[in-house]
């Protein structure tokens, strides 16, 4: 039986969450309900959170981007079924979408920003059928764990498609040990680069990435960019891999010190793909770009039509999501709320509705 009502964590205000009951929506034509069974905590929602960073759709907002849940209502196709909410849903009409690039669509909806006051963070939440992934066999992982695929590991293969990342590529991470960082370790990895070299501030993480993709790292914590790429040539040399040319680097931290080492190792036919999110300006030296012959990306979300490539990556085994997901009661919101915003958090947490 449907609900009347949806139940929700609600940003009454940045910096505020409250309980909040309302009335349960009438599906749009296209539409369907989806109980959610777990949805990520990422930091956009912290930014939207903390830094009052404005959302489309201005609060009272539920917040929440990563979700998977089940069909309970609308096109009977999918009814019952297991799915993954992409959080970025393109239009699928207008010129960008037409061009190829509905995942930068000007129309775009994102749940707990733009999709009216709908978001991840509560029992339900109606979306277009149209751009759901269908989850199918997940071989034993659960449902819950899925929840990440929606950003946090479809966002970096987005970005490996940007970079055109094949088998033999040479790739650098940089934020290599963080939520998004992570994935993308281990999403180039699976592509099949020859080498990944995961660069963070955070020893033990980058000791546990060197399981999960990450061939060599390298702490840049009291170093400058010239005394990291000394570090990186070195293990070139040994290695017998150019140093001067070739390589893919993804800046996942969105910090200034992060997009200024991203741009010391950029080099002649390189590859640099700005993934992170920050506020710092940084400057560079645009004619480097021209005498390297070399390519810097912007890259955002992923398209719908991705997404089941990704799931299947997850579902054979090339990237690993139970190592570093911690799935917890929704109740608990407002102290992992806390614990990420501090730095405390050892994984990236989905939260599951207990209403």
């Amino acid at each position: 039986m449907i609900p009347q009502t949806i139940q929700a964590w609600q940003m009454a205000a940045p910096g505020k969450l409250v309980r909040a009951e309302i009335p349960m929506p009438a599906l749009q034509p296209g539409e369907v309900l989806v109980e959610i069974k777990g949805c990520g905590v990422c930091h956009t929602d912290l930014s939207y959170f903390y830094m009052g960073v404005p959302t489309i759709q201005k609060p009272p907002l539920i917040l929440g981007h990563e979700i998977v849940g089940v069909v309970v209502a609308g096109d009977s196709a999918l009814r019952g079924k297991e799915v993954i909410v992409p959080a970025v849903l393109p239009c699928n009409d207008c010129d960008i979408c037409r061009m190829g690039r509905p995942n930068r669509c000007l129309n775009q909806k994102m749940p707990g920003n733009s999709m009216g006051i709908y978001g991840g963070f509560a029992s339900h939440i109606p979306a277009p059928a149209r751009d759901l992934c269908a989850v199918g066999d997940r071989k034993g992982m659960r449902l819950e764990h899925l929840a990440v695929i929606a950003d946090a590991v479809t966002t970096p293969y987005q970005a490996a498609r940007r970079a055109r990342v094949k088998p033999g590529d040479l790739v650098i991470v940089i934020g290599a040990a963080g939520g998004v960082g992570g994935f993308m370790t281990q999403v180039a990895k699976g592509m099949g680069a020859k080498a990944v070299i995961g660069i963070d501030i955070n020893d033990e993480k980058l000791r546990f990435m060197q399981g999960y993709g990450a061939d060599f790292t390298i702490n840049p914590k009291g170093k400058n960019p010239k005394e990291v790429k000394e570090l990186f040539k070195s293990y070139c040399k040994e290695n017998r891999l150019p140093a001067n040319y070739g390589w893919k680097i993804f800046e996942v931290t969105g910090t200034k010190p992060g997009q200024e080492l991203a741009l010391a190792l950029l080099s002649f036919v390189g590859t640099l793909v700005v993934v992170g999110f920050g506020t710092d300006e940084t400057s560079y030296m645009l004619s480097k770009l021209m005498a390297f012959d070399a390519e810097l990306i912007g890259t955002w979300g992923c398209p719908p039509s991705a997404y089941p490539e990704v799931l299947a990556m997850c579902v054979n085994g090339k990237i690993a999501l139970e190592p570093f997901v911690e799935v917890l009661p929704m109740r608990e919101i407002q102290r992992v709320f806390e614990d990420a915003h501090h730095g405390a958090l050892k994984k990236r947490v989905v939260l599951t509705p207990d209403f």
